[in-house]
C-alpha cells in the first residue's frame, strides 16, 4: 500500500472489478484497446491482479481517500522480461481527470519503484492521439523515442523512455 495526500494505492481486489468493468466498457478506455465487454474487462484486470504473482510488482489500484471508491490504477506492466517494465496509469472515471491524481499516484509509484533494482528504466507507452498522456509522460520526465519500434501487442503506440535515479 502506497498513501498520497488524495488516494490510497493498493494491488487490485476483487471488490473493484465492478468500477474497472465500467471503466472498460466506456469510450474512456478507447486508448488501451477498448471498450471491452465484461469477459474482456475481466481478463485484463486478471492480467493486473496476476502480475503481483508473476512478476512480484505490477498496477495499484487508487482508491480515493475520501469516497473509498477506486478511480483508477498505475503501475508496472512487463508482458516480457526483455524489456524493461511499460508505467501505465488510467483514470477509470472522467469526472476525476484534470485534478492531478494521475500525477500524483504515477509520482508516487515511481518513488516506490524505485526500490526495486530491476526499475532503473521504464517504457511509456501512449496511443498516438491521448494528449494527457503524453503531457503527464513529459511532466514526470520522460522523453519520446521516435526510434523506438511499437510494441506487436499495440501498433498505434508511441513510446517514451524514462530513466529513474539510480537506487
Amino acid at each position: 500500500m502506497i498513501e498520497t495526500e488524495r488516494l490510497v494505492l493498493v494491488r487490485p481486489q476483487a471488490n473493484h472489478l465492478p468500477a474497472y468493468t465500467a471503466y472498460c466498457a466506456s469510450d474512456r478506455s478507447v486508448f488501451v484497446g477498448g471498450p471491452f465487454d465484461a469477459v474482456g474487462a475481466f481478463e485484463k484486470f486478471a492480467i493486473m491482479a496476476g502480475h503481483w504473482t508473476l512478476r512480484g510488482n505490477g498496477r495499484l489500484v487508487l482508491i480515493h481517500r475520501a469516497s473509498g471508491n477506486p478511480i483508477g490504477h498505475v503501475g508496472a506492466l512487463r508482458l516480457t522480461l526483455e524489456e524493461p517494465p511499460d508505467l501505465t496509469w488510467a483514470l477509470w472515471d472522467g469526472t476525476c481527470e484534470g485534478q492531478g491524481y494521475a500525477y500524483e499516484a504515477a509520482t508516487a509509484y515511481l518513488r516506490h519503484a524505485l526500490r526495486d533494482p530491476g526499475f532503473d528504466r521504464m517504457l511509456i507507452r501512449i496511443a498516438e492521439h491521448n494528449r494527457r498522456s503524453h503531457r503527464l509522460a513529459e511532466r514526470l520526465g520522460a522523453r519520446r523515442d521516435p526510434s523506438a519500434p511499437a510494441p506487436s501487442w499495440a501498433p498505434d503506440m508511441v513510446t517514451y523512455d524514462l530513466r529513474l535515479p539510480a537506487n
